[in-house]
């Protein structure tokens, strides 16, 4: 029998956090979930799943309960609606990780990475999701029966450009192109405001193409790119053709049900490696 270490889950909202508990609970491993309040979904916490409930800024309490728990390792997982530094409500202890990271790291990536540093500071190990449930990659290659036709391929080659200078900026991991036209990047409005957005710049002909990857410098532990049936849902409204995602290094949410989506849409799904666009 498999022996594993007691796993601590630090869970957002989607459906990740429930397909990793479910994975828990089969492969018999030992748990405890922080559930950040306003993000993960309550009705994942029956009585049957071990967690308490924290607020961003509790990280003092969320340190402690994991030590009396006894976990071991670390997994950050499901989406966070981002506020503003001062819309926190530190602790003691979150208070004096942002005095020590300083504002010049506020960027997405600096504090991850600073936050990463700050959980195995205190004994524990983060890992990311696709070493627990590898599985859940997303694959290079098509996955739906659409596929992008020579305007498309130009598009997601354009946007992987774009894409990979921007993540080397730390500003976002997604970009809209159409007919080689850049229509607009993510900041921190998110995947889903960025295509509503650029619905208003649509050009007439062939629709755009979303591009979405991890940053360069990215730790693959944290902030995975992510889609799901919600950014179909968002690209068939906005009039695109398509999504580019980075294969092994993205996630897509209810990968089934988006796939299927995107077939009823008319929209094609690829998993692309940016090494083989230059």
């Amino acid at each position: 029998m498999t022996s594993y270490r007691k796993l601590g889950i630090i869970a957002g909202g989607g459906a990740f956090p429930q397909k990793l508990i479910e994975t828990c609970q089969k492969e018999g491993r030992e748990y405890f979930v922080l559930a950040i309040e306003g993000n993960a979904d309550k009705s994942v916490f029956k009585e049957d799943v071990p967690h308490q409930w924290i607020r961003i800024g509790q990280a003092g309490t969320g340190f402690k309960r994991f030590h009396d728990e006894g976990v071991q390792d670390v997994v950050m997982i499901g989406t966070i609606k981002r506020p503003s530094f001062f819309d926190l409500v530190p602790d003691m202890r979150t208070t004096a990780f942002f005095a020590k990271i300083g504002l010049k790291s506020i960027g997405d990536d600096g504090i991850l990475r600073a936050l990463v540093k700050e959980i195995e500071g205190e004994g524990m190990h983060v890992k990311g999701i696709h070493e627990v449930m590898p599985e859940i990659l997303v694959k290079s290659g098509f996955l739906t029966k659409h596929k992008p036709d020579e305007q498309a391929k130009e598009d997601i080659k354009r946007g992987i450009e774009v894409c990979t200078e921007l993540g080397r900026l730390d500003v976002g991991q997604a970009v809209v192109v159409q007919q080689g036209l850049v229509l607009g990047v993510e900041g921190i409005e998110g995947t889903d405001e960025l295509i509503r957005r650029c619905g208003e710049y649509k050009r007439k002909g062939a629709g755009g193409v979303l591009v979405k990857l991890r940053k360069p410098q990215q730790d693959m532990r944290v902030d995975l790119p992510t889609i799901g049936p919600r950014t179909i849902s968002r690209a068939k409204e906005t009039g695109l053709r398509g999504i580019a995602v980075h294969a092994g290094n993205a996630l897509i949410v209810d990968e089934a049900e988006t796939l299927k989506l995107a077939e009823k849409e008319g929209l094609f799904v690829i998993g692309v490696n940016p090494s083989e666009y230059k």
